[in-house]
């Protein structure tokens, strides 16, 4: 401290956070730097947060994929497709065959992120896994964004395509901890729909 000024540290919200280094994802579900005691004291702190919160903790294909059951779900592989031929044709083998599962292969996930960038591209912490408190979030995301859809002819040019979805969560800006406990919005990956144009 000098000439009674204390250096104030900058703290900037766009910055990605240690958890999304190497990492094109705008979210994290892992979070080594976690702030859990922040966390717990601002929800302590807040009188209106049983106001606020609200989650289904044991989300699954059972509750949300009609038709279709967790187990189901679940042991879809899609290890033989490729998402392109490997041959001389744009439609080999892999693209005909395989085991059940959807039209676009994608990676579900029933999660619980820990931080997340808002629709300003500022990130937030998210409130999980605090206090047996969880928000959780169904990520589905394309395996091979912009590949033919699985199973279709070439001749329909189709592609898969990644669609998401704005999520409401109860959040915490590290950057500005007077602000409390709010909600923010967040856009996660919903869905991995086959799109085919008009001809």
């Amino acid at each position: 401290m000098r000439g009674g000024y204390q250096k104030q540290h900058y703290c900037d919200p766009t910055a990605a956070p240690a958890c999304a280094a190497n990492s094109s994802l705008t979210y994290c579900l892992e979070d080594a730097e976690y702030p859990a005691y922040e966390i717990k004291a601002a929800i302590s702190q807040d009188h209106l947060f049983a106001k606020k919160y609200a989650d289904i903790g044991t989300q699954s294909a059972d509750d949300l994929v009609d038709g279709l059951s967790a187990e189901q779900e679940s042991a879809f592989d899609y290890g033989y497709y490729t998402g392109s031929s490997k041959g001389d044709s744009p439609y080999d083998v892999t693209h005909w065959a395989g085991p059940a599962g959807y039209i676009c292969p994608s990676d579900v996930a029933y999660a619980q992120p820990r931080r997340a960038q808002n629709v300003a591209g500022e990130w937030r912490v998210i409130v999980n896994d605090v206090h047996y408190y969880t928000q959780t979030a169904r990520l589905e995301t394309c395996l091979h964004p912009d590949a033919a859809c699985r199973a279709l002819a070439p001749c329909y040019k189709s592609k898969c395509t990644q669609k998401y979805i704005y999520h409401r969560m109860l959040s915490y800006d590290p950057c500005d901890p007077y602000k409390g406990l709010f909600i923010d919005i967040y856009r996660l990956p919903a869905a991995c729909s086959c799109h085919v144009p008009a001809l």
